[in-house]
């Protein structure tokens, strides 16, 4: 479970993923978008296809970048008990706030005008 969570701490290649769950993308594309080299951003293909977040379909001389949902699944279960706390903590604002009493609006300028 590690490797993905090593992976997408590189900031590119989870903007590369970011453009990926758009819709499959070739090499070219990934490289302009991302503003990389293409080895640069090939290298981060490589990265994230070895740790099963990308497959790559061959089209005659195309390569096609597809997103692979599977291990992000993994991620989503691992961060789930997290999701809890946060909603919880929302939850309780929420209460709070419910039961503040209510006050006119506040000045929306500096100058209280």
């Amino acid at each position: 479970m590690s490797a993905p969570f090593d992976v997408l701490a590189e900031p590119t290649r989870r903007r590369i993923l970011d453009l990926l769950l758009e819709r499959p993308r070739l090499v070219g594309e990934l490289t302009e978008q991302l503003g990389l080299s293409q080895p640069g951003t090939s290298k981060h293909l490589r990265v994230l296809r070895d740790a099963g977040l990308v497959r790559v379909r061959v089209d005659a001389q195309r390569r096609w970048y597809e997103l692979r949902p599977e291990p992000l699944v993994e991620l989503d279960t691992w961060l789930a008990p997290y999701r809890r706390l946060w909603a919880d903590r929302l939850d309780a604002l929420e209460q709070h706030l419910d039961t503040m009493p209510d006050t006119p609006d506040a000045p929306h300028t500096p100058d209280g005008r």
